[in-house]
């Protein structure tokens, strides 16, 4: 599997997708306390390590690093997306 077909799949993914709008609703929440870009950093990584840690099998075409990596990359993108439509929402709520 290249490197644009593993990062599709994991943009497609709904668990991953699930997993970052619940760590933007918490970082919402905790964001007087935590701040905002450290438990947003923290989580993409952890998001990106887990998911393929509770595969049975490495994704093909790098192994765990290759998985990892674009996991980042993807986690990246769809924060990007879900902030901006946060910011969004927010903006056409005033």
């Amino acid at each position: 599997m290249e490197y644009t077909e593993l990062l599709l799949a994991q943009l497609r993914d709904p668990f991953r997708v699930g997993l970052m709008i619940a760590l933007v609703l918490t970082m919402l929440r905790t964001r007087a306390v935590s701040g905002t870009a450290l438990p947003l950093a923290a989580g993409v990584v952890f998001v990106a390590v887990i998911i393929p840690m509770t595969l049975p099998a490495p994704a093909a075409g790098g192994g765990m690093l290759a998985a990892v990596g674009t996991g980042i990359v993807a986690n990246l993108i769809l924060l990007g997306l879900i902030l901006g439509a946060w910011t969004l929402w927010q903006r056409l709520r005033r």
